[in-house]
């Protein structure tokens, strides 16, 4: 029988099949990811990110859950940028999570980011998610601990130690054991440091409270306070001028205040009283609430009315409104509305015409009245009201003038000459007196007409003025009874004397 030859593989196909598994092993040696699977990647922002390289792991607890893929340049900033790739293992990583850049071990050298994945309360980081820079931070070295502890700073820190080895061994002075607790006095400040440590059990179990309350409800408070004021200080930062400006005008508010310290001394001073009389006033606040609250439950009853009262107005308000329409209360209301503005104007002139007419009705009461209820002393045998003399005037003047023509009434006045001669006053006549001759002599005024007439003074009113004596020295006779009508003797006319007074004709 014939043997049959088993196929072999060509050349060329095994060529292929060898470049094929040498980049499949490449890939897994150089990327260490397994192939057309998507990985979870997450960044973060670091000051400086010098310390770390590519392929650096990423730890949580220690456990490795991913590495280090790229570092680049954030934005336009001098900060850094990491990129990671997170196993599953390493899932869920929050939004509140931090990262810090620490040192691996001796024989590992090199640095590894610590991770903490942050809270469940927090939301998931999206895939290519970016964690702030606020949440990061970067391990301190040896030459910055070197760079801060300077020529001066060294001296400055021997001297300070010096100082304190001083405080610690020295003896208090007898002011200083004044001053001091009578449990240290006469010690020196390591003696009565280590006395402290008899008592400081109980103060340390207090302060541990406090610390343990300190450090919050969650394990990430702490950090997340610090991580809100290192927000805050950027914040700040970014806001220099503001800043400035802010403390420059508190400044000046406390300026202000220094220059009023008198002032508030004395507030300050009377807030005491005031407070006092506050609290008095809400005791007093206080007890008027019961009766306020017992006014307040017997109104309920009313108030428990109240839609009753409203049931039973509701027709006597239906028969209103047609009472109060525009065609019946409201158009008549219309009607007047111009007339208003009459009265008010009324009312204002009728306020200033008040004081006008009291003034008058004061003048008419206080002297008026009394001026014409006066007894005139006519003759020394008659007497007669001095009203009755304006009356008698008026029916003389009514009779005199009853004599009229097309022009108007008039007066004829004829007298015949006689012996005396009768002068006016001043005329309108040349500014001239005029002249008669009289057959009697003139009867006098009782009382006198003056030279002058008196005069009037405007600013002072009616009623505050004094009465007139109408019965003075002029108005009666002489004293020896001869009668005050009786006719002067008679005066010779004289020409001449009349001529030389006045250029007229006599």
């Amino acid at each position: 029988m014939r043997r049959i030859a088993p196929d072999r593989l060509s050349p060329f196909k095994a060529g292929v099949i060898a470049i094929v598994i040498i980049v499949v092993a490449t890939y897994f040696i150089f990327t260490k990811a397994i192939p057309f699977r998507h990985h979870y990647s997450i960044r973060a922002v670091f000051s400086n990110a010098n310390l770390i390289a590519p392929k650096n792991p990423v730890r949580i607890d220690g456990i490795d859950v991913g590495q280090v893929s790229s570092i680049a340049r954030y934005e336009n900033t001098n900060l850094s940028v990491v990129t990671m790739t997170i196993d599953n293992n390493g899932r869920p990583v929050h939004t509140d999570a931090t990262m810090k850049i620490r040192p691996r071990l001796f024989l590992e050298g090199n640095f590894f980011i610590d991770l903490n994945p942050g809270t469940p309360n927090a939301k998931e980081m999206p895939d290519g998610g970016l964690i702030p820079l606020a949440q990061t931070s970067r391990p301190v070295q040896l030459d910055q601990v070197l760079d801060a502890l300077q020529t001066d700073s060294r001296s400055s820190l021997q001297q300070a130690l010096q100082g304190y080895g001083d405080a610690l061994d020295s003896k208090p002075s007898a002011a200083d054991n004044a001053e001091q607790d009578p449990a240290v006095r006469g010690l020196t400040g390591a003696q009565a440091f280590n006395k402290t440590y008899n008592t400081s059990p109980e103060s340390l179990r207090g302060s541990a409270i406090v610390d343990n309350a300190l450090q919050g409800e969650q394990p990430s408070d702490i950090a997340r306070i610090i991580s809100g004021f290192q927000r805050a200080s950027s914040a700040l930062v970014s806001r220099e001028s503001d800043i400035t400006s802010l403390v420059a005008d508190f400044n000046t508010t406390m300026a202000a205040l220094a220059s009023q310290s008198s002032a508030l001394q004395q507030t300050i001073a009377l807030l005491g009283p005031t407070a006092a009389n506050a609290r008095a006033g809400f005791a007093s606040l206080d007890s008027a609430l019961a009766p306020t609250d017992e006014f307040s439950r017997d109104l309920i009853p009313g108030v428990l009315e109240t839609p009753a009262t409203i049931a039973a107005g509701t027709p006597w308000v239906a028969q209103a409104a047609p009472f109060l329409s525009k065609a019946e209360l409201g158009g008549l209301l219309n009607q007047l509305q111009p007339g208003t503005k009459y009265l008010a104007q009324l009312g204002h002139y009728t306020r200033q015409f008040l004081p006008v007419i009291d003034e008058f009705n004061r003048c008419v009461i206080k002297n008026l009245i009394p001026m014409g209820n006066t007894m005139l002393n006519d003759t020394p045998s008659a007497n007669v009201e001095s009203y009755k003399e304006f009356w008698y005037s008026t029916v003389a003047l009514a009779g005199q003038g009853q004599g009229f023509d097309a022009n108007g009434p008039y007066l004829r006045i004829a007298a015949a000459g006689g012996p005396h001669l009768i002068e006016t006053g001043q005329t309108n006549y040349d500014g001239f007196p005029l002249y008669a001759n009289a057959t009697l002599p003139p009867l006098r005024t009782r009382p006198a007409f003056p030279n002058a007439v008196p005069k009037l003074n405007r600013d002072v009113p009616c009623a505050n003025d004094p009465l007139p004596n109408f019965n003075g020295p002029a108005s009666v006779g002489p004293a020896d009874g001869s009668d005050p009508n009786a006719p002067p003797p008679p005066v010779p006319f004289d020409p001449s004397a009349a001529a030389a007074k006045s250029p007229g004709t006599p």
